[in-house]
């Protein structure tokens, strides 16, 4: 299908900093509405009673969060620093300033290497896209390695980072995002990125083909240097509002608003708008001060998002999820083929909610290419659609689709005894989960062929959870810090 040409991106979360969501990984959501990237990403560090009273304490760095691009994953630390895996292809995506693959051979991920961020930066965000990576720096930064054909990168050329030597570091250029402005959070679709920036306003660059910048027009921005800065214009979200959070699909981008509504633009033949029709918009002047919200029946609000290639998910206020756009394998959760969106009638108070299970609601949501996840209530996950890889956690490669198939009768994916999720991401064909211990978990598809795999980090190109026996206590844990 057309356009189908990257996984993932990612979450979005209303207040979180996390799909993934306001940087395209999914967590629970915290209290406040800050894009989450002002909360310490340090955790209690663990004390060694021997140290004398004034030596310097040691901190024991744990996965924070996780997202997932295409064909490759990234981790970011409680200390901020970053580490990524899987193919790089030609174009850099690792950020370790080469071709390699990592994560496909045995020790390789015990010896993965920090992303070199610059002197003295380190990350509190984190995004993936199409074969590229951004991150949110300690001082609210911005910096983007990998692809970089429609200036997706946001540093004024098309040349990629992080392929070769000396791209990286000091040497990786910020974006510039306009005088005095900073960002909180990212979303990154197949070859556009965008940013929350502190004053919660939005500005997105990259492949704008189908008005993804939400600019009234198609023009690419990123690719040269007079695109950007005070040069590079706000989306107008309507009057007076603001975001929250962002997420991004293939070729389009959905805002969550101050109000709670949600508002998207770009691409839209599949419905993956959700406005009712399959008109592009803001890919011409005036559509954007127009545009509709989502509308997800009387009363409702939503507090996350998340997108893929041509739909998205997002969890209401009740804790219901609803889901809209292409339904190719299930992926939209309403146990009936078809897309949903593309036409009058299908929104509202008659889109029915994803059946979760008696008595079950949702934290957050990640969405694949084919299939989508929930985080629910009880810190558990669900998974639902195309599972061919094993990429819904179950153990087998039955899709799951049908009514006869959600609800209570979908099983929770078993990442271990007793083990409980703190944030989720969803690529292509694999998933990632981050545990209450720290420690990470990946499922899913664990290579395209033989020399393009790894993103499960697991030493191999194996694909993990398409049989019996091998999630659970079985699957391996990726070894990090």
């Amino acid at each position: 299908m057309q356009g189908r040409l990257f996984p993932s991106v990612l979450l979005v979360l209303a207040a979180c900093g996390g799909s993934g969501g306001g940087t395209a990984d999914v967590d629970a959501p915290p209290a406040s509405h800050d894009g989450g990237v002002d909360a310490p990403l340090v955790d209690a560090p663990m004390i060694d009673a021997a140290l004398p009273p004034d030596a310097p304490v040691p901190v024991v760095p744990r996965v924070a969060r996780v997202v997932a691009g295409f064909e490759h994953t990234c981790a970011l630390s409680t200390v901020g620093a970053v580490r990524c895996w899987g193919s790089a292809g030609t174009v850099g995506a690792l950020g370790q300033e080469s071709f390699a693959t990592l994560g496909d051979q045995p020790g390789e991920m015990a010896a993965l290497p920090d992303v070199a961020l610059g002197t003295g930066l380190t990350a509190v965000a984190i995004a993936a896209g199409g074969s590229r990576t951004c991150v949110v720096l300690n001082d609210h930064g911005v910096k983007c390695w990998g692809r970089n054909t429609e200036g997706q990168l946001g540093i004024g050329n098309l040349q990629y980072r992080g392929d070769r030597a000396n791209t990286m570091g000091d040497n990786l250029e910020r974006i510039a995002l306009g005088t005095g402005r900073t960002a909180l959070s990212l979303a990154m679709g197949a070859n556009h990125t965008c940013a929350i920036l502190d004053d919660h306003s939005v500005k997105c660059w990259g492949d704008n083909g189908y008005g993804q910048l939400g600019i009234g027009s198609t023009i690419d921005r990123g690719g040269a240097v007079a695109d950007m800065g005070n040069n590079l214009p706000v989306v107008p979200l309507g009057a007076g509002r603001t975001a929250l959070a962002l997420t991004a699909g293939g070729q389009f981008t959905c805002a969550l608003l101050d109000t709670h509504a949600v508002k998207c633009w770009g691409r839209n033949d599949y419905g993956q708008l959700g406005l009712g029709a399959t008109d592009n918009r803001g890919d011409a002047a005036g559509e954007m001060a127009a545009l509709p919200p989502v509308d997800f029946g009387a009363g409702r609000t939503v507090t996350a998002l998340a997108s893929n290639d041509s739909h998205t998910c997002a969890v209401l206020d009740t804790g219901a999820v609803k889901c809209w756009g292409d339904n190719v394998s299930g992926e939209l959760g309403s146990g009936a083929s078809g897309r949903r969106g593309d036409a009058p009638g299908e929104l509202g108070d008659v889109w029915p909610a994803v059946p979760l299970g008696t008595g079950r609601t949702a934290l957050a949501v990640a969405v694949g290419d084919y299939s989508s996840c929930a985080l629910l209530d009880d810190s558990q996950v669900k998974c639902w659609g195309y599972n061919s890889y094993g990429n819904l956690g179950l153990g087998d490669t039955v899709g799951r689709a049908m009514v006869s198939q959600l609800g209570d009768a979908l099983p929770e994916a078993d990442l271990g005894t007793g083990r409980t999720v703190t944030s989720l991401a969803a690529g292509l064909f694999h998933v990632c989960a981050v545990l209450d211990t720290g420690a990470l978990k990946c499922f899913g598809r664990g290579r395209q062929d033989a020399t393009n795999g790894g993103w499960l980090g697991l030493g191999d190109i194996e694909h993990h959870g398409d049989m019996a026996g091998e999630m659970g206590d079985a699957l391996p844990a990726v070894t990090l810090w």
